[in-house]
């Protein structure tokens, strides 16, 4: 591992996570014995509108019954999702070893660990053979990528021909730079955003057909106005996704809500299609 996966890495690491996330469930007053992913769902999908957005993304397309891969997966939530509600098979791979065991033990928790199965490695070189998949998914990940054009080849090298990317991510709009911390980087030295209007050629390159884009930015917005209204009148939540990040999560999440209103970033969600070149 080279010393900028590990900063990564280091980055979303959280020592225990799993142990961590069960005590918070009991101070909710919810027993080990009867979790469910309802339960977990506020913690467990590491990205702006959480499960919200993933089970949206999920039906854009008949996906029941697929062989999916989920590229930084982080806890696991999207994963448990298609594997519960559309029977996909479903494997999950993240740089963060501490997100891959408590993906695992999550899924154990509430009784899926037979339907996902969660690995430790790196997506720009994804351990499985060409054409492994038939649904490629990713949310919230290259913005710590430099090298797009590896991560996105790697993505479409194990996808089948005929087969699916979903992707849900963060964009960079114009040339203003962005303020530190927020959710995937603490400074600029792990944060490579790049503009939303390269991604479609580089994807259409490597032979991927886009079916559809969706400016997601004012969903993400309103998203954000409803959590810090919740947080002013509440308090932080007891279990959120302020448990995966270290330092302040109001702080992280207030920069890069700020930061999607003034126009210096978006969130997009796209689907495209493989076909050979």
């Amino acid at each position: 591992m080279n010393t900028h996966q590990e900063t990564v890495r280091d980055h979303y690491h959280r020592p225990r996570l799993f142990e961590n996330i069960l005590e918070r469930l009991r101070e909710l007053g919810i027993s080990e014995d009867s979790v469910s992913r309802k339960d977990i769902s506020a913690v467990d999908e590491f990205h702006v509108r959480g499960a919200e957005v993933s089970l949206e993304l999920a039906r854009l397309l008949p996906m029941q019954g697929a062989k999916v891969l989920d590229v930084g997966c982080g806890i696991g939530g999207p994963a448990r999702m298609l594997a519960d509600e559309m029977n996909c098979e479903v494997t999950g791979i993240d740089l963060n070893p501490e997100f891959v065991r408590t993906a695992g033990k999550l899924s154990e928790l509430i009784g899926l660990q037979d339907k996902v199965n969660f690995i430790t490695g790196d997506a720009l070189q994804l351990p499985f053979e060409d054409q492994s998949f038939e649904v490629v998914w990713t949310q919230h990940v290259q913005m710590n990528i430099e090298d797009k054009t590896r991560f996105y080849s790697e993505i479409n090298r194990v996808l089948n021909n005929g087969g699916t990317f979903i992707y849900y991510d963060i964009f960079k709009l114009g040339s203003k730079p962005i303020d530190y911390p927020v959710p995937w980087a603490d400074t600029d030295r792990i944060s490579f955003l790049f503009p939303v209007t390269d991604l479609a050629p580089l994807l259409s390159g490597l032979g991927l057909q886009q079916i559809r884009t969706t400016d997601q930015t004012a969903k993400g917005i309103a998203f954000f106005n409803r959590l810090f209204e919740r947080v002013r009148q509440q308090g932080s939540p007891k279990l959120g996704v302020n448990a995966l990040m270290k330092g302040s999560a109001p702080q992280k999440l207030g920069n890069l809500l700020a930061a999607l209103k003034d126009g210096r970033l978006q969130l997009q969600s796209g689907v495209y299609r493989k076909f050979s070149i």
